[in-house]
């Protein structure tokens, strides 16, 4: 069972992160700033796409000649971070008007668009977030963005090989957008091509190296493949990287737990329980539990995993742990 790294959930169940990338004199431009570095996080067990909601923009419209610049009106530039930030905050109504007025400041201001769309999905609107994001392709099918945003549609509607070749298409425009190779390598693993997602998680690193995401996920992806001493060597490179972050407290803790080292893996967990993560948390108490097995410990063992099942009622792990107690 893989648990890997977690975000918060909101009701729509989706987790939206924010992905500035650099104002160029309030002007759009052809490509997209490769040196921004997008906020890029995993959802819950790596079965929800990660959400770039773009704060501010920097592209050319679709049509423009790369030395005909067209600026940015800076109150749609305003209006377009302001809705992202009412988008990541859950506050569906506040971002639509946002974005609303942005797009009558701007109507080919194709980040406002696909933010629009972003807000739909939230909705569930499904219908209509496609064709926002649509939309937004056809304004400038350059951007990463728009590809991107489609895929985590398909990806909300179940729709796994539709997402893939999305989040390929916005790759193919450009190779750092590290969401849309965060969301590849998640679908990857997701259905056991694990080989091929290591070497996107192993690409994420290079992308976003100031993340701790493609660590996670490459350490992940080998221990699936059965290469425990790879993973752990890349653990410990991520450590000393990055220090325990809780991501990584899951990783290590599941080592001292092959040690037989019970009370060090509650240890490393237990500040994970107590954070803000609701959906790390349940995978920690989970752990929590199999290290409570092992040290005879049955019924400290049959209260985390049932901790554990009420966050996740369908956790793989704490559902093991719970019928080893016989509980």
């Amino acid at each position: 069972m893989a648990i890997l790294t977690g975000a918060l959930r909101d009701p729509a169940g989706v987790h939206a992160t924010a992905a500035r990338a650099r104002p160029i004199g309030g002007m759009e431009r052809c490509r997209p700033d490769r040196a921004t570095t997008p906020a890029v996080r995993f959802l819950v067990a790596m079965l929800r796409p990660a959400i770039a909601v773009t704060m501010l923009v920097a592209w050319l419209p679709a049509g423009a000649g790369c030395g005909a610049a067209v600026p940015l009106p800076r109150l749609a530039i305003e209006l377009n971070a302001a809705g992202a930030r009412a988008i990541a905050d859950g506050d569906l109504s506040v971002a639509e008007a946002r974005l609303s007025v942005a797009l009558e400041y701007s109507p080919r201001f194709v980040e406002a668009w696909v933010n629009l769309g972003y807000v739909e999905l939230r909705r569930s609107n499904f219908d209509q977030a496609r064709r926002d994001l649509l939309k937004a392709r056809d304004l400038n099918p350059d951007m990463p963005t728009p590809h991107h945003a489609l895929g985590v549609l398909a990806d909300e509607q179940g729709l796994g090989g539709e997402a893939e070749r999305q989040y390929r298409a916005a790759l193919k425009v450009d190779p750092g957008f590290a969401p849309a190779r965060a969301n590849l390598a998640r679908r990857l693993f997701a259905r056991g091509q694990y080989e091929n997602a290591r070497e996107q998680f192993e690409r994420l690193i290079e992308v976003a190296p100031n993340t701790v995401e493609g660590w996670v996920g490459d350490a992940e992806a080998l221990r699936q493949l059965g290469r425990g001493a790879q993973a752990a060597s890349i653990v410990a490179r991520a450590v000393d990287r990055f220090g325990l972050e809780p991501p990584l407290r899951l990783l290590v803790a599941r080592e001292d737990i092959e040690r037989g080292e019970w009370d060090e893996a509650e240890a490393v967990l237990a500040p994970v329980v107590g954070g803000t993560d609701r959906g790390r948390a349940g995978a920690a108490w989970a752990w929590i539990a199999v290290a409570r097995i092992g040290h005879g410990n049955v019924d400290g063992a049959g209260d985390a995993a049932r901790a554990s099942l009420a966050i996740d009622a369908h956790d793989a792990v704490a559902r093991y742990a719970l019928e080893q107690t016989g509980k």
